[in-house]
């Protein structure tokens, strides 16, 4: 499903123009995103969980060559499913 599919369900099941629900869920990511950025877990009760994980410095290897890499410490976004979206799948 791409995000035109899902704002054709969200404005087909809530009687909304496309532009209407195109807006509304842009703005519900947009708001996740501003509070993850702050550090915030963002929960939606029964659909789960998101928020950021925090990864070391480590070192790899380059798949092509074998070469050892530096990988530097960086924030990653981490999701964990809900309780009712695990039981419905």
């Amino acid at each position: 499903m791409t995000k035109a599919d899902l704002v054709e369900r969200i404005a087909k099941d809530v009687s909304l123009s496309k532009a209407e629900a195109g807006r509304a869920l842009d703005s519900t990511i947009e708001a996740i995103v501003k509070a993850m950025k702050k550090g915030d877990k963002v929960t939606l009760v029964g659909f789960g969980t998101f928020s950021v994980r925090k990864r070391k410095a480590r070192t790899g290897r380059n798949p092509r060559t074998g070469q050892a890499i530096k990988i530097p410490a960086h924030k990653a976004p981490k999701f964990t499913a809900g309780k009712a979206l695990k039981e419905a799948l």
